[in-house]
């Protein structure tokens, strides 16, 4: 049975008021990738977000008509204002969080969780945060929102603590093209007393999960090399534990630019990523994008992700030995180089919103 025409579709838009890091920085490229895509045959979605001063520059940067409705903020602004804003239609969440209950019984939605790092790694989140996650996530799954994540790795991950059939969980991709979208900005090298080709890279907030601390033994090593190991990235409290203490031979240049962060990318001698868990793993495919050679943890997800296209270390003296492999054979770090040119062809922000779509497609059909 066809959709009503009277029903609509709305893009929960709560994540283009936050902070940009991995989960909005998924849904900021995918909501755009798919302002370009749109068909003509299905009504042009509406981005809905609570009060405040951006929608405007919300509206234009994403491609969808921006609404701002409701007069409360955050979860509460999602589960009270958001659903009141929806009329019958699709209301598609992008940033791991969803009502749990929507204005009509003809209402359909889905929610693309990225991870289950609430079960998997509770040290990293603060206790209010793994809290309501934990009962959010659980409860999504016994009604009848459609979910969806990132990588296979991430699927059966989150059936596994959900007590769910994996079948339900449908799969898309990310992308890795923003990275070189904005030409570099090298100010960030000379102001932060870097040399292209005399640091290795590493990326990422301070939470636990991460591990930075396994670096501490790269840091060292590369220090003696005269080469240093720099560190970009912030931290939000509200959602992390506390995290790693800042490493003794390692440059922390905190929250860079997109395009202060091609630079660093493109002029490092390689990129690290120690992360013991990911739903996906963006960092190295960004480094791929802008030809940086990648050294990762050998975890699961980040095999799926990158492939032959990466070194794999298991704690932190396989990691630094990796690196060392390409700082002391330049023509491994070009194999990688190429390498990683190839696998990156695989997550292009296009080809993620063309998944998103056919499933969004499927649901709006069911309304």
């Amino acid at each position: 049975m066809a959709a009503s025409p009277m029903n609509k579709i709305f893009l929960n838009g709560r994540f283009s008021v936050q902070s940009l890091s991995g989960v909005q920085r998924f849904a900021t490229e995918i909501t755009r990738a798919l302002s370009e895509i749109w068909p003509p045959d299905l009504p042009r979605p509406e981005l809905l977000t609570p009060q405040t001063n951006t929608t405007a520059s919300v509206s234009m940067d994403l491609g969808f008509p921006a609404r701002s409705c409701g007069r409360f903020q955050g979860q509460i602004w999602e589960q009270v204002d958001l659903p009141k804003a929806t009329a019958s239609g699709l209301l598609v969440n992008l940033g791991n969080t969803a009502p749990l209950h929507l204005s009509s019984r003809h209402s359909r939605q889905l929610v693309v969780i990225h991870d289950a790092g609430v079960f998997s790694t509770p040290q990293s989140y603060s206790r209010q945060f793994r809290a309501y996650y934990k009962i959010l996530h659980r409860l999504l799954a016994l009604g009848k929102t459609r979910i969806i994540t990132v990588s296979k790795f991430s699927r059966n991950d989150i059936a596994r603590h959900l007590k769910i059939d994996p079948a339900r969980i449908s799969v898309i991709t990310e992308g890795a093209d923003h990275a070189t979208r904005i030409a570099a900005d090298r100010t960030v090298l000379k102001a932060n007393g870097l040399e292209s080709g005399k640091y290795v890279l590493a990326v990422g907030n301070k939470a636990p999960h991460k591990d930075f601390a396994a670096l501490d033994h790269l840091a060292a090593t590369l220090s003696q090399r005269g080469i240093k190991l720099v560190i970009s990235g912030g931290m939000n409290g509200r959602v992390f534990s506390a995290g790693t203490p800042d490493l003794q031979h390692a440059t922390y240049v905190g929250r860079v630019t997109d395009a202060e962060l091609h630079a660093l990318y493109s002029d490092a001698v390689c990129f690290v990523f120690p992360s013991i868990y990911e739903g996906f793993g963006l960092p190295p495919v960004e480094a791929m994008e802008a030809g940086c050679p990648v050294v990762a943890r050998d975890i699961p997800v980040l095999r799926e992700v990158c492939g032959q296209a990466a070194l794999f270390g298991r704690g932190p003296s396989d990691l630094t030995a990796r690196v060392v492999e390409l700082l002391d054979q330049p023509n491994r770090a070009d194999d990688l180089r190429c390498a990683g040119y190839e696998q990156v062809q695989k997550y292009r922000w296009t080809i993620a919103a063309r998944q998103l779509l056919d499933i969004m497609r499927e649901e709006f059909i069911k309304c």
